[in-house]
């Protein structure tokens, strides 16, 4: 029989501890031969990243040495940081940023030169030719407080320099070969533009010396966006571009005209925060594996040569049909969708399944487990599974979110109390909900907490129009959605509207600091390297989103009035709420100057706040100590501003003026 306990004093076997150290991340799944490889970042290691590879029969063994981190800085974020020929890997170290070769049975060699100044040259996305020979890839080369990004070929035994295949952007992505390895595709886009706003996919024949001819323009512009360019195994190049509205898979023509595979309005796509991303992959038979869905519910289909499927426009030819596999996952992110024969592979998830490497059978439906992110088996009597809802927010809009109901078969809450909420917000601005198994999400939800994970008008998966929402809106609209969603939930008697918190990460974080700011909705709220400062964001933050905010909110500095109005920096007389802030030390992309500024603001204006700030992290927590003291001390500031007793003996969190 379940126990009657107040929300939030419930205890669960879901701890700080499993979230942090409970399993490791699982990223960039690749093919080569028989054999499939993927990249582990594992906490208690200190985040080191290592290529791992599994052999047909499933067994799996580490690649990476000990001393080697395979993690590329390129635009800060990386992906895209190796890649396998055969049974040589190709890798990005993190340490220096030079490309490494490691062939079987022998030590890793750098194949780049030493740069001028440490990690000034970097690395990202290696595409090895069919011979062997060459490895082109992106090149980011930080001198003279300049960075400059090019397309290079590098000799994959190290034996030059790398050759500049294309310059002149700000930006390159994605370099593909033909099968044949005579021409390369790529992308490549200009300030202040972001992957998903406008890139251009571009061709070019590629000979030992370089280029040859000029690079034709298939597909893009400043207004289309193009992901990931891929060669079929017959030399036919694809695309998923949004010049529909939506994220949709293209073919091109041998006249270079385009012909929509699969039209709908449903994403194929994804924001290209990271290199290296796969949603649509090539089976035998002329079929294709894609990743698509509206949201964060997301399914894997074929979609095959089939006389009778999709019509791509009224009158116009039938294009192929669209089969979804009926399969237990609803998340596959990052997508990494690779074949390997007649099967295929990926990263999936689902609400209550975390992330894993799969192999799978299309035809049978079959599914072969090469690693877990996480070994132990949560039960579900503790799991809370969300629901997707759609609500009404400002301006007659609609918004999206999951809902996360409190859920631990032990207790119940006592009637007629209602659980407190925690509204997350997630990063980006330009990313979305996904639908996987998230531990620190039930490490809430199983102690008597609902969260909300709200998919704000600027989000990806709805589309271009709901993802331009955000354009000059940044810091009202996503508020306002969130806001909603709380109010939504309140209103339907669900949770408490006394207990409202909001929580965020990086533009997540920012978010949440407007909306503790410049709405009166939440009771309390947790930034982790939250953006506090709008402007210092657009003057001091790394090349690949130093324009990014002249779409979100106004150019830098014609707008300056506009992005003080936006700060919650300036406007902390507005401030009324407890705050907890979280920094990492050594953050390059949103710096700890501003949680500082923040939390000296919040001390002058006797605002009850905390701050806990983390040697050695990044954007993002990675260390598996720094992670478990993040969670415990976010749900003990909880307990604190909502007058509630922990079942977790944790250390306390000192915090002023409280």
């Amino acid at each position: 029989m379940a126990t009657t306990a107040p929300f939030g004093s419930w205890a669960s076997p879901i701890s700080a501890a499993l979230v942090a150290a409970g399993g490791v991340s699982l990223d960039e799944v690749r093919v080569a031969g028989p054999g499939v490889f993927w990249v582990e970042g594992r906490p208690l290691e200190g985040g080191r990243q290592v290529v791992c590879h599994a052999e047909p029969d499933g067994r799996a063994q580490d690649l990476t040495r000990e001393g080697f981190n395979v993690r590329t800085r390129v635009h800060e974020y990386g992906g895209g940081s190796y890649a396998a020929s055969g049974a040589t890997l190709f890798f990005a170290n993190y340490a220096d940023q030079r490309l490494y070769r490691q062939d079987p049975g022998s030590d890793p060699r750098p194949i780049t030169p030493e740069p001028p100044a440490p990690a000034a040259h970097r690395y990202a996305d290696p595409c090895p030719t069919p011979d062997g020979r060459l490895l082109v890839c992106v090149r980011e080369r930080h001198q003279h407080g300049e960075v400059d990004n090019e397309l290079v070929a590098v000799p994959a035994d190290g034996g030059g320099p790398p050759v500049v295949l294309a310059s002149g952007r700000d930006f390159y992505a994605s370099p593909r070969l033909s099968p044949d390895g005579r021409r390369l595709a790529w992308l490549e886009w200009d300030h202040p533009n972001m992957p998903w706003d406008g890139t251009e996919l571009m061709t070019a024949e590629l000979t030992g010396g370089g280029l040859a001819g000029t690079p034709v323009t298939v597909a893009g512009g400043p207004k289309e966006s193009v992901f990931q360019p891929e060669w079929s195994p017959d030399g036919v190049l694809h695309l998923v571009s949004d010049r529909s509205g939506w994220w949709n898979l293209y073919r091109v023509d041998a006249d270079g005209s385009l012909q929509a595979l699969a039209p709908m309005e449903e994403e194929f796509g994804h924001p290209q925060w990271v290199f290296g991303m796969a949603t649509y992959a090539f089976l035998p038979g002329g079929r294709i594996a894609c990743i698509h869905g509206r949201g964060p519910m997301r399914r894997l289909g074929i979609l095959g040569p089939d006389a009778g499927g999709v019509r791509g426009t009224p009158g116009g030819p039938p294009v192929g049909r669209l089969t979804d596999l009926e399969l237990p996952f609803t998340a596959f992110s990052p997508p990494h969708l690779r074949a390997i024969g007649d099967r295929l592979v990926c990263l999936a998830g689902s609400p209550t399944q975390a992330a894993a490497v799969v192999v799978i059978d299309p035809e049978g439906g079959g599914v072969q487990v090469l690693r877990r992110s996480q070994d132990l088996e949560l039960d579900p009597g503790y799991l809370s599974v969300p629901e997707p809802i759609e609500f009404p927010t400002a301006g007659g809009r609609t918004a999206h979110a999951l809902y996360y109901p409190p859920a631990n078969r032990d207790f119940r809450g006592p009637d007629g109390e209602r659980p407190p909420l925690v509204v997350a917000s997630h990063g980006g601005p330009t990313a979305g909900v996904d639908s996987e198994l998230h531990v620190g999400y039930q490490l809430f939800t199983s102690r008597g907490f609902a969260v909300v994970d709200v998919d704000y008008g600027g989000s990806t998966g709805y589309g271009r129009a709901y993802r331009r929402r955000l354009d000059g809106q940044w810091g009202i609209v996503d508020v306002e959605d969130c806001v909603a969603a709380a109010r939504h939930l309140a209103e339907r008697g669900q949770v408490d509207p006394a207990r409202l918190a909001i929580r965020g990460g990086s533009a997540g974080g920012y978010t949440t600091l407007c909306a503790l700011t410049f709405r009166d909705d939440f009771a309390a709220g947790a930034s982790y390297y939250g953006v506090a400062d709008a402007a210092a964001l657009a003057r001091d933050t790394h090349k690949f989103e130093s324009r990014y905010l002249d779409r979100l909110i106004g150019p830098w500095p014609e707008a300056e009035d506009l992005y003080r109005e936006r700060s919650p920096i300036h406007h902390t007389d507005r401030l009324s709420c407890p705050v907890i802030l979280f920094q990492g030390l050594e953050d390059e992309i949103v710096p700890p100057a501003q949680a500082e500024a923040m939390v000296a603001a919040l001390d002058a204006m006797g605002i009850p706040h905390a701050y806990l700030a983390f040697p050695g992290e990044q954007h993002g927590f990675r260390q598996a100590s720094h992670i478990r003291r993040a969670c415990e001390a976010e749900l003990y500031f909880y307990s604190r501003v909502f007058g509630f007793d922990l079942a977790d003996r944790v250390d306390p969190v000192p915090i002023a003026h409280l």
